[in-house]
């Protein structure tokens, strides 16, 4: 993807200094040197770059820090912080709302694949339920109206066009008109571009935000270009003032800084990134996770996200969701995940979501990536079904089974190790879902009926009995330590929570992740792994 090669090195300076026997200031330095020349090599703006260095050094002050303070997470989660912050700019994007027509003017240069994007959009939403439909309003450049059709026939998508008139704000308006009045919730406008910022395309926008009110404009800017990236969102702020952008071609090697630095001087949002050709090949936007993926964290979200809507209508999904929150997660559990992995696209886009599997395949091309997967299936059949529904400790206590695994699937006792790993990664995961939903059912049932002191007793009781505060010594705590509590198991840890060497999964919304999660685990529910 577009920023990988700057993800690697970031990762890897950080990975550096944190491995060190000493981190002193001069190997804090030494790091931010290194992510410094990274971003100014992907094409990030100078001083945006001057900005990130001299905040880090501001929130770390490694000086002022105290001596048993642990230095590598500080240092580890200020890069993070700050990271997200270059592509935040705290403004939110407008968020479509079912029962009542929204209109999307999308706008760009030629060849930044606005079209294309158009459908991907459409489609996205069509699988959330909205009604959606597309507008070709594009008159000025041959084929348009032809593309549009074909990919929006390809999608199962409404589409209008009309190739006898040349004004496309008329164009526009009659399309929209035509879908208001048929009720359609999202109605995706698609205009001209140009090679270059044209007056004339200039002009053009204008007239068709008066002829048709756009909900929100949305600029449709190539990930590829790099500097010039800011140029153009700025002219087209100015002329359009555009409420959220979608970086388009970041599955290629390009630098792609560009995008960042565009952020920055619109103060405009993100919302999609378009990792490919084919209509399923968009990803929502949002800093944190799209920070925890570049670095190899992963993003759970967006994959729970991405599995959901392939799974919506399947039965498999709610004996998943059982079974995430009785927190188990069976090697047979594993095994359907990576199947399902395999049926949603290119692999190496959906592996970097999964913690720790963007490291396996580091360094793999696509069919690597696939023949890797494909591996650890052959190791999975090889399995009996007392060992598929086991959690794994079965074959780590008898040896002799990894062994046979290895014979029976042409693979090596050491490739059963690392899936092995792999699966337990994800189990403490599952665990930790389960567990929190448990004390969070406690917490609520002790806080029905009684009187207020009784509550609170019975509270102090289970604390006492939980051992007291997540990482912390002992119970007894009184309403300050119940709240803390009750907001590590509500996910609202902040910037600073999350799982350990993880900080993009902190301040996940506890009920969200459950129902994200679902739709993960594709035929969950056979087996305990007791």
């Amino acid at each position: 993807m577009v920023l990988q090669t700057l993800g690697r090195r970031i990762n890897a300076a950080v990975t550096d200094l944190t491995r060190s026997n000493n981190v002193d200031e001069e190997a804090f330095n030494s790091m931010l040197k290194e992510i410094s020349n990274a971003l100014i090599a992907a094409d990030v703006n100078v001083k945006l770059v001057q900005s990130l260095r001299k905040d880090i050094k501001g929130t770390v002050k490694f000086s002022e820090l105290p001596e048993k303070a642990n230095k590598k997470r500080i240092i580890q989660q200020a890069v993070f912080d700050r990271l997200v912050a270059l592509v935040d700019p705290h403004a939110e994007a407008f968020k479509p709302k079912k029962g009542r027509s929204q209109v999307f003017m999308m706008v760009g240069l030629q060849g930044h694949g606005k079209t294309t994007t158009c459908t991907k959009v459409a489609r996205h939403y069509q699988q959330r339920g909205f009604k959606s439909c597309l507008v070709c309003a594009d008159t000025f450049r041959a084929g348009a109206y032809d593309q549009l059709k074909q990919n929006a026939t390809k999608a199962k998508i409404p589409y209008y066009g009309d190739l006898t008139q040349t004004d496309p704000a008329v164009v526009a308006a009659e399309g929209v008109a035509r879908f208001k009045k048929d009720k359609f919730e999202i109605i995706i406008v698609d205009t001209s571009g140009r090679h270059r910022q044209e007056q004339d395309l200039f002009d053009e926008m204008s007239q068709i935000q008066a002829a048709i009110s756009p909900d929100q404009t949305i600029m449709v800017l190539d990930g590829t270009i790099g500097q010039a990236a800011e140029g153009q969102a700025r002219a087209f702020k100015v002329t359009a003032d555009f409420g959220a952008m979608i970086i388009t071609k970041t599955d290629g090697e390009a630098a792609g800084g560009g995008a960042i630095s565009a952020v920055a001087a619109t103060n405009t949002p993100i919302i999609f990134l378009g990792t490919g050709e084919h209509n399923l090949d968009l990803e929502r936007f949002s800093p944190r996770p799209f920070i925890s993926k570049l670095l190899g964290y992963g993003d759970m979200s967006g994959l729970m996200e991405h599995v959901q809507a392939m799974t919506r209508d399947s039965k498999g999904a709610q004996a998943s969701l059982k079974h995430i929150q009785e927190g188990i997660f069976t090697l047979r559990d594993l095994r359907e995940n990576i199947t399902n992995i395999m049926k949603m696209g290119p692999l190496s886009k959906v592996a970097g979501m999964i913690p720790g599997m963007s490291n396996m395949m580091s360094g793999m091309d696509e069919a690597d990536s696939s023949a890797k997967l494909k591996r650890m299936i052959y190791i999975f059949d090889s399995m009996t079904a007392k060992e598929l529904d086991s959690d794994g400790k079965i074959l780590v206590q008898q040896p002799t089974r990894m062994t046979r695994i290895a014979h029976g699937s042409g693979t090596s006792v050491r490739e059963v190790e690392e899936l092995l790993t792999q699966h337990k990664m994800m189990a403490n995961m599952a665990k930790s879902v389960g567990g929190n939903k448990k004390n969070m059912q406690r917490a609520q049932a002790m806080m029905q009926g009684g009187n207020k002191q009784q509550q609170m007793a019975a509270m102090q009781k289970r604390m006492q009995a939980m051992g007291g505060m997540p990482g912390g010594g002992g119970g007894g705590g009184g309403l300050g330590d119940m709240m803390k509590m009750m907001q590590q198991m509500g996910g609202g840890g902040g910037g600073g929570g999350g799982m350990p060497g993880m900080p993009g999964m902190g301040g996940m919304d506890f009920n969200a992740m459950m129902q994200q999660m679902g739709g993960m685990m594709g035929g969950g529910g056979r087996g305990r792994g007791r």
